[in-house]
């Protein structure tokens, strides 16, 4: 398939959560990157652009700020700058942790409580594209904290909405992993196998702040994937 028809393909299955003159919201599908790398595939900063280019019908290049990632396997929301203006407003939001950010999990395991905080260092391999989570500070680690509670206790799961304090890399499946509890289908944090969409079951479910133009509040939340196991998580 041809790029031009990707992108046509990918742009008609684009779900916009919210969207004005100066930001895009859009809720990621597992497999998607956000951001262009090292593999080739088309980005979803791409699809989102040409979206963007075809609804306004906009001649030439069409500017879309980047304003933070979601891993490949991670479904869920993804906030995009649509002006040079917005861009560092966004930036400083996020450096300055002034955003919300829940997620939601899928897990076989519970940590010991239903509910608590996790406090670790975590160190990234660059090798493996990896990040191992100690109990206490060792050189070259980052200190990561994230909120957790049990929403939900499936057939053979548990659904945890976790917030985050801090974002570091791979923060929530190393987290997770470390006190027995990885994501389901998260191979690399010690799941057993794999889901059949090569996703994990990882959702960024919501979204909340003040917007830098009009300094509104958004807030916005992501559907669930159209999976049986995510669709048993709706309350």
């Amino acid at each position: 398939m041809s790029d031009l028809k990707k992108i046509v393909s990918n742009k008609t299955n684009l779900q916009v959560l919210y969207e004005d003159n100066h930001i895009i919201i859009v809720n990621k599908r597992a497999g998607d990157i956000v951001q262009g790398d090292k593999t080739g595939d088309m980005p979803l900063s791409d699809v989102v652009k040409a979206y963007i280019k075809d609804k306004y019908n906009k001649p030439g290049n069409v500017y879309l700020g980047v304003v933070h990632r979601l891993d490949r396997p991670t479904t869920g929301i993804v906030l995009f700058s649509k002006t040079s203006k917005a861009l560092p407003r966004l930036n400083k939001l996020f450096a300055e942790k002034k955003t919300s950010k829940t997620y939601w999990a899928i897990v076989k395991q519970l940590p010991q409580k239903p509910e608590g905080t996790l406090i670790n260092w975590l160190k990234k391999n660059p090798k493996n594209n990896k990040s191992t989570a100690y109990t206490k500070e060792v050189e070259g680690s980052k200190k990561a904290i994230l909120h957790f509670k049990t929403l939900k206790t499936l057939d053979n799961y548990y659904l945890l909405e976790i917030a985050l304090e801090t974002g570091r890399h791979h923060q929530i499946r190393s987290q997770l992993s470390s006190v027995g509890s990885p994501i389901k289908g998260d191979l690399k944090y010690g799941f057993g196998r794999s889901n059949k969409d090569a996703s994990i079951s990882l959702h960024a479910r919501r979204l909340e702040f003040i917007h830098p133009v009009s300094k509104n509040m958004i807030d916005v939340v992501a559907p669930l994937p159209k999976n049986p196991i995510w669709q048993a998580c709706e309350y």
